[in-house]
């Protein structure tokens, strides 16, 4: 098994501490102190000084974990990413398991819906047109095509940043002629065998997220044994596959895929382990918006009860350093993070 090193003992702020004791995550607003290194099974922690000492790999996997994450020019956008920001989820789709056909139908309603997202502090809104929980039925890409671009359409004429939630590549490519500047792929281009070539001709930024079964829909369930070290194993690989195929590493964005053939436990293990991914090099994008394990963990709420657990797991994030948060619910998540960011800030001011 690989070295896999995970950022520990998180600060409030570097000041007063011995030169070199502490390192910025992702070259954003969380330092630490230490490393848990995970190698054959034995874990041990480790001082952040101290990590040269364990080879190459350390060193490598250090330098992608501390490096800032460059901006990204989408047009005349431009999407920072050295501070957590949220996306809105907008879905056009009759199905989807938690806001589906409330938009279906209606693309000036669901644009109006979207501009409302952006005003109340969403950086980027991602339009999805077909479901992809659990026993969805595929939606031929025509249709998908004629359910997102009149919004991709009108939020783009707004001045919106958009990103399209898709598998196809012919709906990848109407939604970029519309306006869209990003594309979130939940089978990290595996799903279909022309989606690779269709992003790398655009050179738009795109999300791989992780599943065990891509090809087949995401939601097959795997035994793993380390979830964490796994998932991290396969988005390395994948990230690889996708750049030989021509698409730029810094536009690159992962996601761990909770909630997709990952168990209870799978999905807690990787959230408790989110900061490992940044020893990808590639902003993260987390998913946890009102779903099901935070049902499972308070007494089965259904859906539309989800806000708290679903501010709590962005919290999780945005400590973690996550840089990107897909969330149903913006306004309060917004709020959360621009509280989460005022205690940062006030916490690298010398106390008086």
């Amino acid at each position: 098994m690989s070295l896999h090193l995970r950022p520990i003992q998180f600060v409030d702020t570097p000041i007063g501490l011995p030169e070199g004791s502490v390192a910025r995550l992702a070259g954003g607003m969380c330092w630490f102190a230490a490393y848990e290194a995970i190698e054959d099974g034995v874990r041990r922690t480790v001082p952040v000084a101290e990590v040269v000492m364990l080879g190459e790999r350390a060193i490598r996997l250090h330098d992608a974990i501390i490096r800032l994450r460059p901006a990204l020019t989408l047009g005349q956008r431009t999407l920072r990413l050295d501070q957590p920001l949220v996306a809105g989820i907008l879905n056009v789709t009759p199905d989807s398991f938690s806001d589906g056909a409330k938009h279906l139908g209606d693309p000036a309603a669901a644009a109006a819906a979207g501009v409302d997202m952006a005003a109340a502090g969403a950086a980027l809104i991602d339009v999805g047109g077909e479901s992809t929980r659990p026993g969805a039925a595929l939606v031929w890409e025509e249709d998908e095509v004629k359910r997102v671009v009149p919004v991709i359409e009108r939020l783009a004429s707004a001045g919106t940043l958009v990103s399209v939630d898709t598998r196809k590549a012919v709906v990848m490519e109407a939604a970029l002629a519309a306006g869209a500047a990003i594309v979130n792929d939940v089978s990290a281009l595996l799903w279909d065998d022309r989606a690779l070539a269709a992003v790398a001709r655009a050179g738009c930024p795109v999300v791989l997220m992780h599943s065990p079964d891509p090809a087949k829909g995401g939601h097959g369930r795997v035994a793993y044994r380390n979830v964490l070290t796994e998932v991290f194993d396969w988005l390395a690989a994948r990230i690889a596959a996708v750049v030989a195929g021509g698409v730029d590493r810094a536009r690159i964005i992962v996601d761990p895929g909770i909630g997709f053939g990952k168990s209870l436990a799978d999905n807690l293990a990787v959230l408790n382990g989110l900061a490992m991914f940044h020893g990808l090099g590639c902003p993260i994008m987390l998913g946890v918006s009102r779903k099901r394990m935070i049902g499972a963990l308070s007494n089965e709420a259904p859906v539309g009860e989800r806000l708290g657990g679903s501010v709590a797991l962005a919290i999780k994030g945005i400590e973690a350093g996550v840089q990107l948060l897909r969330v149903h619910d913006v306004a309060e998540t917004v709020q959360a993070v621009r509280v989460w960011r005022g205690l940062k800030d006030a916490a690298m001011m010398p106390v008086r």
